[in-house]
């Protein structure tokens, strides 16, 4: 049998986590890399239209898959790809980076080569790409097994991207050791607890539980990217929790559960009840810990007591003033499954789709659009949510059952939608991938939509098309040049990139995206829709609010 390369082990060991896809670019000093991605059985090469957008779309596949892998080469790609990882980071995603450098020998040499400047300080842009990572690696053939491993163990550990370095030189030269062979992401545990702290966390949780007389709970993502979403769920059942999500964990519970509630958004929370029932609770199980940002809290409008917050976080517990320590939060979820009984109070919601309103050839906006895209979302879908205006609406737009989204509102990085959908169309193994953005949003990676044509995959996308930044004029007010768009024909752009048998339109009436909406309904491929929505819909937010987020007055004297 003949022993793998470096590159060749590297992506052979990765894959073993349940790892099909390798997103990225190629460049020269990474075709170590490249040409061990069209080697490695199981493998597909997926070549992004830039690093960003490869990013993005590791980013997307890792939320459905786990974990991904993304590749670019040294220098000007791993910086072009580093605002894409930096946002797996903030969402907790192990996105395995493997850059190619430059080989020994032009680092010995001290040669000056391209994609650096002018000098022979080959390794600069490591602790800049490091930053965006829990772990950084640089391969050779000697240490390769136990490096990749060590890199692994801390990206699964701490749900968080690695930084791995493999020079071209190194890439293509043969391993030196006995190769590992790795099991399912699904099937690994990622944390281990210490069994004191762990009896002790549980022990003080159970204490409040059983004292709590209208406890309630927050489930977050986090649960998802360690796997344990439906643990989380179960747990939530089995107490009989009445239990909401924040904006950036939408999706994570089954919105049909009769302990869901709704979204806790501070004053913006949907249904407004939603608020009070949350912040008026003796006891709130915060199940993977809340991110406390403004778009998280109604622009920084919650009112959580924190003596009343029980936070299980990923390898911590806390209950007021009290830590424990080294607690993987998988165990504690386990422990309280094996111990909890469950609550006889029904829990009250108020589940209700949008209404419908609209008809003919009344122009459409908001209010049109999104109650007929609620009713055609079905079990087993996803659906992503671009960061600008639509995600406000969707956030707090009812999930049918069986329906789960993702959104990057902590990052917020604006364009990540689009190849975020590539992704997680190409980590689903069953049910449509849906996404909604704004044109301006959509202006700064739609050249994606040439990739998603060329492998063939079929999400359904809907642009919202008002021609201006409408995010920006929520937080600022109407006028500036700087928020207009150029205008563009977006109905046409599947077909200019070479997108086969995609159902393309332009809807300007509830008439008209009605009879889309139908064909879609019917139609196996994908789909792509632009939605014409009035500029006047983004109007800005009351100045107290602005002031809430932004905090720019001086404060009152005294």
């Amino acid at each position: 049998m003949t022993t793998p390369t470096v590159a060749e082990y590297v992506l052979t060991r990765l894959s073993q986590l349940d790892i099909d896809k390798i997103f990225g670019v190629p460049g020269d000093y990474a075709f170590s890399i490249d040409d061990a991605a069209e080697n490695v059985p199981g493998l597909e090469w997926v070549v992004c239209a830039n690093e960003l957008n490869a990013a993005y779309a590791a980013d997307g596949y890792a939320r459905v898959r786990g974990a991904a892998i993304l590749t670019t080469t040294y220098g000007v790609g791993e910086l072009s790809a580093i605002n894409g990882v930096m946002g797996s980071l903030a969402h907790r995603l192990p996105v395995f980076h493997l850059v190619g450098m430059p080989s020994e020998r032009i680092q010995r040499q001290a040669l000056i080569t391209h994609h650096n400047l002018g000098d022979t300080n080959y390794d600069r842009f490591i602790a800049i790409s490091g930053a965006a990572a829990c772990v950084t690696a640089i391969l050779t053939p000697d240490n390769c097994i136990d490096e990749l491993e060590r890199a692994i163990r801390e990206a699964l550990r701490q749900s968080k991207p690695a930084y791995i370095v493999i020079s071209e030189l190194s890439g293509y030269t043969p391993l030196v050791g006995t190769p590992v062979t790795g099991k399912p992401i699904g099937q690994i545990k990622r944390q281990q607890s210490a069994p004191a702290e762990l009896e002790a966390s549980v022990t003080s949780i159970m204490a409040r539980l059983e004292k709590a007389k209208n406890p309630v709970a927050l489930v977050t993502a986090l649960t998802a990217r360690y796997g344990i979403r439906d643990k989380a769920r179960e747990l939530v059942k089995k107490i009989n929790l009445p239990a909401a999500v924040t904006p950036c964990d939408k999706g994570v519970l089954d919105e049909s559960m009769p302990q869901h509630i709704g979204l806790y958004n501070g004053k913006m929370s949907t249904p407004s009840s939603v608020k009070q029932v949350i912040e008026g609770a003796d006891l709130v199980l915060d199940i993977g810990g809340m991110i406390p940002a403004e778009l998280n809290t109604g622009l920084f409008s919650d009112d959580l007591d924190p003596s009343r917050v029980v936070s299980i976080r990923d390898n911590h517990v806390q209950l007021g003033d009290k830590v424990f320590a080294n607690t993987a939060i998988e165990d504690v979820i386990d422990a309280l499954l094996s111990r909890v009984t469950p609550r006889t109070e029904s829990v009250v919601s108020e589940k209700a789709l949008l209404p419908v309103k609209g008809t003919g050839s009344d122009t459409l906006s908001s209010s049109t659009f999104y109650p007929r895209l609620q009713r055609l979302l079905k079990s087993g879908d996803t659906l992503v949510i671009e960061t600008g205006t639509c995600m406000f609406h969707l956030n707090g737009m009812l999930l049918t059952e069986g329906v789960e989204a993702e959104g990057q509102g902590l990052w917020g990085s604006i364009g990540w939608g689009t190849p975020a959908t590539l992704g997680v169309c190409m980590g689903k193994k069953s049910g449509r991938t849906w996404m909604v953005t704004g044109d301006g949003s959509h202006q700064l990676t739609l050249n994606e939509l040439g990739v998603m044509g060329r492998y063939g995959i079929k999400p359904v996308i809907f642009v919202l098309n008002n021609d201006i930044y409408g995010v920006e004029d929520m937080v600022s007010e109407r006028g500036h040049l700087y928020d207009d768009l150029a205008k563009l024909n977006y109905h046409l752009l599947p077909e200019a990139f070479g997108c086969k048998g995609w159902l393309s339109a332009k809807v300007g009436t509830v008439a008209e995206l009605e009879e889309v909406l139908a064909k879609i309904e019917k139609h196996d491929g994908a789909a792509y829709v632009q939605v014409l929505i009035p500029e006047s819909e983004s109007q800005p937010l009351p100045a107290e609010d602005l002031d809430r987020d932004y905090k720019l007055k001086i404060p009152p004297v005294g």
